[in-house]
């Protein structure tokens, strides 16, 4: 077996594309409600071949969505989107294994974008290969 979890000595079922999705799905909420202190209203995950996107619904605030449409609108954008990027790049080294661990690869990248009209987020994952689906 190979992939991080045969290393570890885990054993590795496979688990249908549906399944996989779910739990990063679950994973993500997770993370955003306990590092960010706000989960999504909606999450979505999607795999495709060697890539993760995971489409988040719901995350800005109030507050936030006032920063980035009023006043200096175009300055109050570019410093959420500049904190969120911040953030999530603080968070990588506890975020990629969380995936890596439910996909059975290995992450090679990570890239993150919010809108700040919409409220969505849009996160993904490259990983080394595709994972091993049932």
């Amino acid at each position: 077996m190979q992939g991080p979890l045969a290393r570890r000595g885990k054993a590795v079922t496979k688990k249908t594309k549906g399944q996989i999705e779910a739990e990063i799905s679950n994973a993500i909420i997770k993370f955003e409600k306990e590092y960010m202190g706000r989960g999504p209203v909606e999450t979505k995950t999607y795999i495709i071949d060697d890539m993760v996107l995971v489409r988040m619904q719901g995350l800005i605030t109030k507050a936030e969505h006032h920063l980035a449409s009023t006043g200096n609108a175009v300055k109050g954008r570019e410093l959420l989107k500049q904190t969120r990027i911040e953030l999530i790049e603080k968070a990588r080294p506890s975020l990629e294994p969380v995936i890596e661990s439910i996909v059975g690869e290995s992450v090679k990248s990570l890239h993150m974008d919010i809108s700040t009209k919409t409220g969505e987020k849009i996160i993904i994952f490259t990983l080394e290969k595709p994972p091993k689906l049932s």
